[in-house]
């Protein structure tokens, strides 16, 4: 019921303007939110590679509502590669198709998502598609098809609560994209996510066991013990190294746990956001556990 709520409020207008203009909220969603300029995800990347963890950046922002914004997210992310080279940093990006315009169709998509995909090869770097809602899932699946054609610097993700996932981590990984694992963070109907959490659950250990031998590089996002307990497992009992995969988990979510994977010898990366749309990504992570929204509201009230 929370979750439903908290979903549907992340897709409000007006609940979104009166979040972003309030000060107490603002600084609440810095627990899961780098800052709202590129600075700050570069200072938050560099921090975390001084603690042995590796970092994706994601501007976020989807839905531009014309050509010319989706036109400028992609300039801001060329721009965001050469920074990340020019400092050094162990660090890849991820967007949304959205924002580089898939509402005006998938050709005007790729045009922005091919200069992006290329410099990031050219730089040795990655970039990773985020998955949206299930109306964008199968244009998701087919542009990370497409772009996989022309380079092998892209990958994209894959929802545990979706019924379809596995047959789309069969057709990915046939095409050799990497994937990153989760369990999905939008509300959608019973008919195509499995509504139970036991449901996700063991649908995301199924998934995790096909995408680890598959002799692709891919990343297991979660900041369920349980979960990485199964990985571990699996990993060991089929001999797959440590450096054979990626745990990733979100910023401002059980730093304690990302860096006890590192002293383990695993690789870890954070997903780092960052920008001024964090609203409705700042909604989802408040959605996903009741315990977040404890954490805002006695924050709130400090």
């Amino acid at each position: 019921m929370i979750r439903g709520t908290l979903i549907a409020f992340s897709q409000n207008k007006r609940a979104k303007k009166f979040v972003l203009s309030n000060g107490l909220a603002r600084r609440a969603a810095r627990r899961f939110v780098a800052g709202e300029e590129l600075d700050d995800a570069m200072a938050a990347a560099r921090a975390s590679n001084e603690s042995g963890l590796k970092a994706t950046l994601d501007f976020l922002g989807e839905n531009v509502t014309s050509r010319e914004d989706a036109v400028r997210a992609r300039e801001m992310y060329l721009g965001v590669f050469d920074r990340i080279a020019r400092e050094k940093l162990d660090a890849n990006v991820s967007l949304k198709l959205t924002q580089l315009g898939l509402d005006f169709g998938a050709e005007f998509c790729l045009e922005q998502m091919l200069p992006i995909v290329k410099h990031a090869e050219s730089l040795g770097n990655f970039v990773r598609i985020d998955m949206e809602g299930s109306a964008y899932t199968q244009r998701t699946v087919e542009m990370a098809l497409r772009l996989r054609r022309e380079s092998a610097a892209v990958g994209t993700v894959i929802q545990s609560y979706m019924r379809r996932s596995e047959e789309d981590v069969r057709t990915l990984v046939a095409a050799g994209c990497r994937i990153r694992l989760c369990k999905g963070a939008y509300l959608e109907p019973p008919e195509i996510a499995f509504p139970e959490k036991k449901d996700v659950d063991e649908n995301y250990v199924k998934l995790m066991r096909a995408l680890l031998p598959s002799g692709v590089y891919h990343g297991i996002a979660t900041h369920d013990p349980a979960m990485i307990e199964a990985t571990k497992q699996f990993a060991e009992e089929k001999k797959i190294a440590k450096d054979k995969f990626e745990f990733q988990m979100l910023y401002g979510i059980r730093p304690d746990l990302q860096k006890s994977l590192i002293r383990e010898g695993y690789r870890m990366r954070v997903y780092i956001p960052y920008g001024r749309d964090w609203f409705p990504y700042f909604m989802r992570r408040l959605a996903e556990r009741p315990a977040n929204v404890l954490f805002i509201v006695r924050n709130l009230f400090r």
